[in-house]
């Protein structure tokens, strides 16, 4: 099944869910890796992309180029609520309020450096110098493949754990 959002739809999504009343906020750089995980964790859990558009190897990780547009002159600053959400369906919510679970809570550069540990990223830049621009795309389906045996492992050590504890 094909994505029928864009990236950007996603993206305000992601902004949109931020607690501005407990004084939580987002930048561009931790939008871009929530926007990562979002569609790495779709292509491996919900079996197809949350959107078309590709992720790129950029010098900060991950990086879909018309959110980077569109959002690009707010520089580090927190980013105000979109003007406009897309409605989703109730499963790739759930998913994005998982994803927001796991990841929500981590600063940019963790993303970050999370990110740049892993193979999907590492192989899309190949032998680039950490600070050389790049805009290799970062394959769907490498993500999904990483984040499948990456799930497996989880599964397998929870089964270990459970066995373990009977």
């Amino acid at each position: 099944m094909a994505a029928h959002y864009s990236a950007l739809d996603i993206a305000d999504w992601i902004i949109a869910s931020v607690d501005r009343e407990a004084g939580d906020s987002i930048t561009h750089l931790k939008l871009q890796k929530l926007l990562y995980y979002a569609q790495a964790w779709a292509l491996c859990l919900l079996g197809r992309p949350l959107f078309e558009e590709d992720m790129q190897a950029w010098v900060h990780g991950p990086v879909a180029e018309t959110v980077f547009r569109a959002y690009r002159r707010y520089g580090f600053e927190a980013l105000p609520p979109p003007n406009r959400l897309a409605a989703l369906a109730p499963e790739d919510e759930a998913h994005l309020l998982a994803v927001m679970e796991a990841y929500g809570d981590f600063s940019a550069r963790r993303l970050e450096a999370m990110t740049h540990n892993e193979d999907p990223w590492r192989q899309a830049r190949g032998d680039l110098a950490p600070d050389c621009a790049s805009r290799a795309v970062i394959p769907k389906d490498h993500m999904k493949s990483f984040y499948a045996a990456l799930y497996a492992r989880s599964a397998d050590a929870e089964e270990r754990l459970a066995a373990a504890n009977r």
